[in-house]
C-alpha cells in the first residue's frame, strides 16, 4: 500500500450492515473477512506534470491522470501506488481522438484542464473533481475523493468513486437491466450471468455495460467506468445525495462524456467504443427460431408453411440439436444427412440459415476441435495449471481462452466448413460463460487478456465479447465480401462492433413483454442498438393475444426474432388459429414494408452513432414529466410507437412529443405535447409518423430482395415547418458502402397552410434499380391545384384516403405543390 503521508485514512471494523449504513460500499468483498478494513482516500493535490494531452496529478503518493480524449470527453485514472497500469481496453480501441484545443490553468485553489467544450476542475485542498461547461455550469461533481482498499488475496485494489447526486437527477443506461428506465434509487451489479426466466428487478443478467447517463436541469452527461471486473453502481439508493461506482479489482478508470443532450452523450460514447457495423439487410427481416427445429423434415416443413401461408421470413435458426452430441462445428448426420443440400434449397426459397455455437468443447480425444485446442494449448487453465473443466450441454468440457489472439484466430477459422455448407449467420450462446452446477468459471482461472494477463475476475465480463469477436473476425475473413451476421447473449461495452444481442431467456408473460420494451430502450441508449427479445417468451406458454401483441412490438424491435424452449408448445405465427395468423402476418408484412426506413435508421447509427430506439425522455429531456414515461419510444426520429402491454386493453393513453404527428393507420392528424386516448383493437398498435417525414416503403415481400422495386413508394406527411428526412440504399450485404458505394438521400420538406416544397439531395455512387418515385402526399390542408417538378408541371391524382399521388423521376431536384 502507498504510504499515507498526506491523505486521510479511515479504519473501520464491524459487520456489513454497519458499513453500509455508514456509507461505505463493500459488496461480496473478501476484505470483509479480515479483522480490519483500511480505506485510503486521496489527500490534497500537491503537484502535477503534463505530457501532451495527459495531465498527471499527485497527493504525494497516489497519482491521478486526466486525459483529454476529445473536445467533449475526458478520462480519469487513479493509481493508488503512483504507478499506472498499461493502457489497454477491449471497449475502447483508440483513445487518441481529434482535440481542437486544450489548455491548463492553475490558481491558488484549483487546477483546470480545459477544452473548447468542457473543463475538468481539481480542487487542491481535497482532490475533488468536477466537470463543467465553458460557462461554468457544473454537470458532474465528486461527493468525496476517490479511494481504494488493498486486495490481500489477489493483489491490486478495490477502487471507489462517489459522485454528488442532485435531488432532481435521473439516471439511464447500464445495458439490459430489467427495471424502470430511470435507475435512481437502485443498486446494480455487473457480472455476466446465465439467468433463466429472470424476473423484473433481477440483477445481474447477461451483459455488463458500465455506462450511464445522468440528467438534471435538462442537461445530460455520461460516465463510462471502463473496468472489466465485477462492478457496482449505486444510484442514490444508499444515500439520496450520492451516486457511486466501484469494482473488485482493476483500475478506477472512467470517461466523463459531456452533453448537454442525451443524444450527444450516446453519440460520443460510440465515438470511443464504436458503432454497430451496418448489418446485412436480410438480418432486419423476420427470423424464426426454436430450441430446436430438427430433424431436416421439420425444418423443411417450417419453411414450407411460411411460404404457403405467405408470411414473410428471412431466417431459420438451428439450435444445439443440429450438432453431433452437442459438439460444436459438427452435424448430426442422423437428423441432417446432407446439410449443404438442405441449406441450399432453403436459400433458393429465400431462407438464410443461422446456427448456434457455444464455447464449451467436449473432452473427447476423437473430436477434432478438442484435439486441435489441446495440442495448441488453447484451453483455459486454473491457477494450479490444471485445465478448467465444467459440464455444459456436451457433458465434460474445456473452454477456449478467447482473450488470447491466437485462440481467436483459430476459433474464427473453425467456421470454414459451416460457411461452405451455406450457413449465413452464427449465434453465440452460453458465453457468460455459463457452467452447469457452478454458474461460471472459478476466480483462479487464468487468462491471456491479450498479453495483460489476469484471473477470471478480470476476464469474466469480456469472455462472451471476445468469443463473438473471434466469430465476427472469422466470418469476415472467410467470406470477405459479405457482412457477417452474429448474435451474442453475453456482452461488455464495445460488443456492438461485433454482434447483435438479445435479452436472453425471458418468459411468456405480460410482465416480460413490458420488461422487453424497457430493456430494448435501455440497450439502445447504452450503445447496443441491434437488440431484440425472444418474441412470445422463451419459457412458459403465451396465449394468442400475448403472442400477437408481442409480434406487434417485435416490428419495432431492431432485431425481430421469435424463439421458444423445446418443452413449450410450438409458437409460429400460425400457431394460434386463423384469426391471429392473419394479424401476425399483417404486422410481419409491416416490418417488410418499413425495411427501407429501418435500414436507413441503422445507417444513421453506423455513420453517426445515433441510437435506434429513443425513449421519450431523450426526445424531450427538458421536461421532467417525461422521466416517468416508459411505454412510448421512437424508432429513429420519425416513427413513435406505444406497444400494447396489458391483456384485454382496448384503449391506452399515448403521449406525443411537441410537434405535429399523423396516425399511421388512417392519416389522422394529432397535436403533440399532450396525451391522447387511443383505441387499441387487436389489429392496431398506436404508431405515429412525425409531420414533414418522407417515409420510404417497400411492397410486401416474402423475403429481402424477393422482388425488384419498380418504383419506390414515398409517404410525404405535410408540415408547417422545415423538416429533413434521410433515406439510405446500397447493395444490402457487402462492404462496398465503405468505398462510398451507397446513396444517402436527404429530402427537405418545407410546408405552409397553402403549399409544400420538397427538395432532394443525393450523395454516393450506388445506382438504384428503379427509376421513379410514387409520392403519396398526406395531410395537405389545401386542395392541390398544381404540382411543379423541376420547373415542369406534372399530373397528379387523388385516392380514397384523400392522399394525392404523384409519380416523379428518382432524380428530381425540387417539387412545388400548391
Amino acid at each position: 500500500m502507498a504510504k499515507d503521508l498526506t491523505k486521510q485514512q479511515e479504519t473501520d471494523t464491524g459487520n456489513t450492515a454497519q458499513l453500509l449504513e455508514e456509507g461505505i460500499h463493500h459488496v461480496n468483498n473478501p476484505v470483509l473477512d479480515l479483522p480490519e478494513i483500511v480505506k485510503n482516500y486521496l489527500g490534497p493535490a500537491i503537484g502535477f506534470h503534463q505530457e501532451n494531452n495527459n495531465y498527471y496529478f499527485t497527493d504525494g503518493s497516489a497519482g491521478v491522470e486526466i486525459k483529454v480524449v476529445s473536445d467533449e470527453i475526458i478520462r480519469v485514472r487513479l493509481a493508488p501506488s503512483g504507478q499506472f497500469l498499461e493502457d489497454f481496453s477491449y471497449a475502447v480501441p483508440q483513445t487518441d481522438q481529434h482535440v481542437a484545443l486544450y489548455n491548463f490553468e492553475e490558481n491558488e485553489h484549483t487546477y483546470r484542464v480545459m477544452t473548447n467544450t468542457v473543463t475538468c476542475v481539481i480542487n487542491k485542498a481535497d482532490f475533488l473533481i468536477s466537470f463543467e461547461d465553458r460557462e461554468g455550469k457544473v454537470y458532474n461533481k465528486d461527493h468525496s475523493p476517490m479511494h481504494w482498499e488493498e486486495n490481500p488475496d489477489f493483489g491490486g485494489y478495490y477502487v471507489y468513486s462517489t459522485k454528488l447526486a442532485l435531488s432532481s437527477e435521473a439516471f439511464y443506461g447500464l445495458g439490459d437491466k430489467p427495471t424502470h428506465l430511470n435507475l435512481r434509487g437502485r443498486r446494480f451489479t455487473n457480472w455476466n450471468s446465465d439467468t433463466y426466466s429472470f424476473q423484473f428487478n433481477q440483477d445481474p443478467l447477461y451483459k455488463s455495460v458500465p455506462f450511464y447517463i445522468g440528467l438534471h436541469d435538462g442537461n445530460a452527461y455520461g460516465i463510462f467506468f471502463d473496468n472489466t471486473f465485477k462492478t457496482y453502481f449505486d444510484f442514490a439508493a444508499e444515500a439520496q445525495d450520492q451516486t457511486s461506482f466501484w469494482s473488485e479489482g482493476g483500475e478506477l478508470q472512467y470517461y466523463y462524456i459531456h452533453g448537454p443532450h442525451m443524444m450527444d452523450v450516446v453519440k460520443r460514447y460510440h465515438s470511443i467504443t464504436g458503432t454497430h457495423y451496418l448489418p446485412p439487410l436480410w438480418a432486419l427481416g423476420f427470423h424464426q427460431c426454436r430450441w430446436s427445429y430438427y430433424p431436416e423434415s421439420k425444418v423443411r416443413d417450417l419453411a414450407k408453411n411460411f411460404r404457403e401461408r405467405n408470411i414473410p421470413c428471412d431466417a431459420i435458426y438451428l439450435d444445439i440439436d443440429y450438432m453431433d452430441g452437442y459438439r460444436c462445428f459438427t452435424w448430426n448426420k442422423h437428423y441432417f444427412p446432407d446439410p449443404k443440400k438442405m441449406i441450399k434449397e432453403l436459400a433458393d426459397d429465400g431462407f438464410r440459415t443461422v446456427v448456434m455455437i457455444d464455447p464449451g468443447i467436449k473432452v473427447d480425444e476423437n473430436y477434432w476441435v478438442f484435439k486441435e485446442g489441446k495440442k495448441n494449448h488453447y484451453f483455459c487453465r486454473r491457477g494450479d495449471d490444471y485445465f478448467m473443466e465444467g459440464y455444459v450441454w456436451p457433458g465434460r468440457c474445456q473452454f477456449p481462452d478467447f482473450t488470447n489472439k491466437q485462440v481467436r484466430e483459430w476459433w474464427g477459422g473453425l467456421y470454414k466448413e459451416l460457411l461452405e455448407a451455406g450457413v449465413a449467420g452464427v449465434w453465440n450462446d452460453m458465453n457468460e460463460p455459463a457452467v452447469f452446477g457452478r454458474g461460471t468459471f472459478p476466480n483462479d482461472v487464468r487468462h491471456n487478456f491479450d498479453g495483460h494477463r489476469g484471473s477470471h475476475r478480470k476476464a469474466h465480463n469480456v469472455y462472451g465479447m471476445q468469443m463473438v469477436r473471434a466469430t465476427y473476425d472469422g466470418l469476415k475473413k472467410l467470406s470477405p465480401k459479405k457482412r457477417p451476421f452474429t448474435i451474442t447473449r453475453a456482452a461488455y461495452a464495445g460488443t456492438q462492433r461485433y454482434a447483435s444481442v438479445w435479452t436472453g431467456d425471458n418468459v411468456a408473460t405480460w410482465e416480460h413483454l413490458r420488461i422487453g420494451a424497457l430493456q430494448l430502450q435501455r440497450l439502445s441508449v447504452s450503445g447496443m442498438p441491434f437488440c431484440g427479445t425472444d418474441i412470445g417468451g422463451f419459457s412458459g406458454e403465451p396465449d394468442a393475444e400475448l403472442f400477437t401483441r408481442w409480434m406487434q412490438f417485435g416490428v419495432f424491435s431492431p432485431f425481430m426474432r421469435a424463439h421458444s424452449a423445446g418443452d413449450t408448445a410450438e409458437r409460429e405465427p400460425w400457431s394460434f388459429g386463423p384469426e391471429h395468423e392473419a394479424l401476425n402476418r399483417k404486422f410481419i408484412e409491416l416490418r417488410y414494408k418499413l425495411l427501407p426506413y429501418i435500414y436507413s435508421v441503422f445507417w444513421e447509427h453506423t455513420k453517426y452513432g445515433f441510437p435506434i430506439l429513443r425513449p421519450v425522455t431523450m426526445m424531450e429531456q427538458h421536461l421532467e414529466s417525461n422521466i416517468q414515461r416508459e411505454e412510448e419510444f421512437c424508432f429513429g426520429d420519425k416513427i413513435l410507437v406505444s406497444p400494447v402491454l396489458n391483456p384485454g386493453q382496448d384503449h391506452k393513453m399515448v403521449y406525443l412529443p411537441v410537434g405535429d404527428w399523423y396516425y399511421y393507420w388512417d392519416d389522422t392528424y394529432f397535436e403533440g405535447g399532450k396525451e391522447h386516448n387511443m383505441e387499441t383493437p387487436m389489429d392496431k398498435m398506436p404508431m405515429f409518423i412525425k409531420a414533414g417525414t418522407v417515409l420510404p416503403e417497400y411492397p410486401v415481400m416474402q423475403y429481402v430482395h424477393e422482388k425488384q422495386i419498380e418504383s419506390l413508394k414515398l409517404l410525404v406527411y405535410h408540415t408547417n415547418q422545415k423538416v429533413n428526412s434521410y433515406s439510405y440504399e446500397d447493395h444490402g450485404d457487402t462492404f462496398a458502402y465503405e468505398q462510398h458505394i451507397y446513396l444517402e438521400k436527404k429530402f427537405a420538406v418545407k410546408g405552409t397552410p397553402s403549399g409544400m416544397d420538397i427538395t432532394q439531395y443525393v450523395d454516393g455512387l450506388y445506382s438504384e434499380k428503379y427509376d421513379t418515385y410514387d409520392l403519396h402526399l398526406i395531410g395537405l390542408p389545401f386542395q392541390v391545384k398544381r404540382v411543379i417538378v423541376d420547373d415542369k408541371p406534372v399530373a397528379f391524382e387523388q385516392d380514397g384516403r384523400a392522399r394525392y399521388i404523384v409519380k416523379v423521376s428518382k432524380d428530381f431536384r425540387s417539387i412545388a405543390i400548391t
